[in-house]
């Protein structure tokens, strides 16, 4: 027999504000603790030093993060010059320091134009989460392996230089999934000839999602203590609140509406012909008179609707 899982079953997307220093692994513990949820994981890890917008979906939301993980994101970033560390970060250990030229704003804004527009080759960090021969580089970098990083292509959608100072330039950038603002602010203090780390990471975007709409943990609390009312029940009506729906995280995917009867059949594993829809595409499913989502579908060759991921509907409306 399975084990029940331990917690409530709570469906649905929180957006963090990560704070400075925290992993994101302890930040989704956290979100999952004062949920009480059964289950819950995050769309993406923030550095420890990065700030910002990190996904935590909790219970059947889990089943579409890898479309949140997929997705183009947004970070603005302050680049400190004359300094390289060994992280690419100000996290790490200073190992080389450089003096800095005079700055100009057309000389880097056509440096960002040339290097670092569309798409580009990157190399990770070794000190970063990829995973080579089944290790994490940091790993592997802390034990003082050396392996062979191999460069990958990245997409800059746009890269915009809002500020320099002395000894600093703030950076803002839209790119695709498994870009390295870090290695974009290193490659850059290099072509600059001073070398450069990165002393702030905040990121503002993740596929649909906005800063508008997250929450750092100081306003929850905040919030939560301002409530009209102190019971566990009033305080988790309130948090039960703040959940975006799971399909918030798919909603650039088509939408197939489903009669009853055919919501049904789908969930028996069945395929829906004569639905007019295009073929070999994923769709997000609801089903009618009450507009129940259901999950994700895939049509076929023939145009034929089969379950991709499907969820459980007994919690959600």
């Amino acid at each position: 027999m399975a084990r029940k899982p331990k917690g409530r079953a709570i469906d649905g997307i929180f957006l963090l504000d990560k704070p400075a220093g925290m992993s994101s692994n302890k930040a989704l513990q956290q979100i999952k603790h004062l949920y009480g949820a059964a289950k819950a994981g995050h769309t993406g890890a923030l550095d420890p030093l990065a700030t910002g917008l990190l996904p935590i979906c909790l219970g059947e939301a889990t089943k579409f993060s890898q479309y949140l993980l997929d997705s183009d994101k947004a970070y603005l970033t302050t680049a400190r010059l004359g300094e390289k560390t060994d992280t690419a970060d100000a996290d790490g250990e200073v190992i080389e320091t450089r003096p800095i030229p005079a700055l100009h704003k057309d000389q880097i804004e056509a440096l960002l134009i040339t290097h670092f527009s569309g798409q580009i080759e990157q190399v990770p960090p070794i000190y970063s989460a990829l995973k080579v021969q089944g290790q994490p580089l940091y790993k592997l970098a802390r034990k003082g392996i050396e392996v062979e990083v191999k460069s990958r292509q990245v997409t800059i959608h746009s890269i915009r230089l809002l500020a320099i100072r002395e000894q600093e330039i703030d950076l803002e950038v839209y790119c695709s999934k498994g870009t390295y603002i870090r290695s974009i602010v290193q490659d850059l203090g290099e072509l600059l000839g001073c070398g450069a780390h990165v002393s702030r990471l905040r990121r503002t975007h993740v596929g649909g999602y906005n800063a508008a709409q997250m929450l750092d943990f100081d306003q929850l609390n905040a919030n939560i203590q301002a409530l009209p009312e102190s019971t566990s029940e009033y305080i988790q009506n309130y948090l039960d609140g703040l959940l975006l729906p799971p399909w918030s995280a798919i909603e650039s995917l088509p939408l197939c509406k489903l009669t009853e009867e055919q919501a049904t059949a789908l969930r028996q594993g069945k395929r829906l012909s004569n639905l007019g829809l295009t073929i070999n595409a994923v769709w997000q499913v609801f089903a009618e008179p009450n507009g129940q989502f259901l999950g994700l579908a895939e049509t076929d060759d023939n145009g034929c609707l089969k379950g991709k991921r499907l969820i459980r509907t007994d919690t959600l409306e």
